[in-house]
Formats: structure tokens, sequence, C-alpha cells
């Protein structure tokens, strides 16, 4: 083995795992990471809590959707992003009407099992369209946008698979919840629900991440584009140097000329 191909037998090596890690930090950056889903729990955790020591609803709710705004002034406060903790807000307050309504506790957990549902679904029609959802949410987390669709076929692969395990998994869930929603009462609900927020969410992160670290890599198309941009700036000079060549005049000068 000469010099030379040793420190490329190093990067054949390494560019899986840099593949893995990008892939990592993607799924993380889209799906919030540790602290999106522990802003996911903790609201219906609280109520389910409240409500299981003192069968309150108002003060359940009010608990649960005090603690998420908490939580979004929290990361403004830290200047992070807060589209997830934005989302556990809507989701709570949803809730917290339907529950206040209908004067039933357990309809504090109905708006987002039926979200759950939508969102299973979804997965599912559009895998079986050729449009998986999942592509579309991590499409421009990995500056390919949809050139997944048409340019890198292996990643359309691995995004419908991955969609239809998220969709799959969500079915899952719901097959659980909705039978208890209609014969268990608030508290084994919504403690079977909270059970049920973290688990089947890794699962498919993780199913997600292994499909996708063994696909082609994304097109970087944001990359594409300046490349474009920097390759028709140099053709701009080049014919500018050669008409000034021609005209025996510097560049420079023809401009001030024409001005």
């Amino acid at each position: 083995m000469t010099s030379l191909d040793k420190p490329t037998e190093d990067t054949d090596q390494t560019q899986p795992q840099d593949a893995r890690a990008v892939t990592e930090a993607a799924l993380f950056e889209a799906f919030g990471g540790v602290r999106g889903m522990v802003e996911t729990v903790v609201p219906g955790l609280l109520f389910v809590a409240i409500f299981t020591v003192n069968k309150d609803l108002h003060l359940s709710a009010i608990a649960a959707l005090a603690v998420s705004l908490v939580l979004v002034v929290v990361r403004l406060a830290m200047r992070d992003t807060v589209k997830h903790a934005f989302s556990g807000v809507f989701g709570v307050a949803f809730g917290v009407v339907f529950a206040m309504f209908t004067g039933n506790a357990k309809d504090f957990y109905l708006p987002g099992m039926l979200y759950t549902l939508g969102l299973a679904v979804a997965y599912i029609v559009t895998a079986l369209a050729g449009v998986p959802l999942i592509g579309l949410i991590l499409g421009p987390v990995f500056k390919e946008n949809l050139s997944w669709r048409t340019r890198n076929p292996g990643r359309k692969k691995a995004y419908t698979k991955a969609s239809w395990a998220w969709g799959l998994i969500l079915l899952a869930k719901c097959a659980i919840l909705f039978p208890l929603y209609w014969w268990a009462d608030t508290t084994q609900l919504g403690w079977v629900l909270v059970a049920l927020k973290i688990p089947p969410f890794l699962l498919a992160v993780w199913l997600t991440w292994v499909f996708l670290a063994k696909a082609p890599a994304p097109i970087d198309v944001f990359a594409e584009m300046e490349a474009q941009e920097e390759a028709q700036k140099a053709e701009k000079e080049r014919k500018a140097a050669a008409l000034a060549a021609e005209t025996g005049e510097p560049e420079g000068g023809r401009h001030r000329r024409e001005a």
C-alpha cells in the first residue's frame, strides 16, 4: 500500500459514518430531539396526574395549558426554535377547549388522538401515491427539497419505507387508544396515552434512520444552485475578458466608455 492509497481508504471508511451522523442530526432537527419529546409528554402527564388526584377537570386543563405556555416562553428566552413547543400549545389548547365544551375529561385527549389517526392515514396515502410524507418533511432538512422524487430513486424508496413505518406504527397506537377512549376511564386512558408517547415515536425515528442510513446520499440542490451561479458568473467574466482581448481595450476602460 502506498502513502497515496491510505488516505483514500480512510476516507472511504469514514463516509458511511459521516452520512449516518448527518442523518441523525437531521432527524433530531426535524423531530425536536429529546427536548421536543419532553415538551410533548409533560402537558399530558401533568393533566392526568392532577386529574388522578382530585378529579378536577378545570384545574387539570389549566395546569396543562400553563406548562405548555411556560415551555414556549423558555424557548423564546433562550432564542431557540419554538415550532415544537408551539405545536404542543395548540394541541393542548384544542384538548382543553374540547374537554371544557363537552364536560368530559377524556375529551382532552380526543383531538390529539384524531390528529394521530389523520397523520397515520396521511403517511400511508402519500406513500401509496409515490410522494411519501416523510420525504416532504425531511427533504428541506437535508437540503435536497424534492430532488429525491425524480433524481434519487434510492432515497425515494427509503422515504417510502419510512412513511409506511410511521403510518403503521401510528395506526397500531390508535388501535390501542380508541377502544380505551370508549371503554376505560379518564385516568386509565391518560396513563396509557402518556406511556405510548415516546416508545412508538422512537421506533419510527429509529426505522427512518435505518432506511436513510442505507440510502444514497441526498442531492444538495442549494449547493447545485450556488455552483450554477458561480459558473454563470465565471462565464460572463470569461466572455468579457475575451471581448476585451479582441478589441484591444481593457475591460474597465470599455465599460467606462460605454457609460
